[in-house]
């Protein structure tokens, strides 16, 4: 199965890199964009089965990637990693389309439990 990493961070992709590793998804291949906008290109050219993705980016945030992925169709379970927390963000985000909010700072455990169902179907 293959995870996209959508973050402008390359230190923050490394971080969900390696705690997906420690979550015991260590066998799946990841691919990164650093921006919504080439997330939205990756999704096309590599078909991922999860999208993780942070909110706050340049060229095109996280919740306007994934309006865009809905707008087209694509039900990739879709999920946030971000500091942006407060409820109408939360409640946005679930409008929109995504299947998950996991804040920022996260564990191992808790990227496990947030995202394993995802990636057991």
């Amino acid at each position: 199965m293959k995870i996209l990493i959508c973050d402008d961070s390359m230190a923050m992709r490394r971080i969900v890199n390696r705690t997906l590793r420690q979550a015991g998804f260590e066998d799946h291949e990841v691919v990164e964009a650093e921006n919504g906008k080439l997330g939205l290109e990756t999704t096309e050219t590599e078909s991922p089965d999860l999208i993780l993705s942070d909110w706050n980016m340049p060229e095109m945030t996280g919740i306007q990637f994934l309006e865009a992925l809905r707008a087209k169709g694509d039900k990739t379970p879709f999920g946030f990693i971000t500091t942006e927390q407060t409820p109408e963000m939360r409640q946005l985000a679930i409008e929109t389309g995504a299947d998950f909010l996991l804040p920022k700072p996260f564990t191992p455990a808790e990227m496990a439990e947030k995202i394993g169902n995802f990636l057991s179907e």
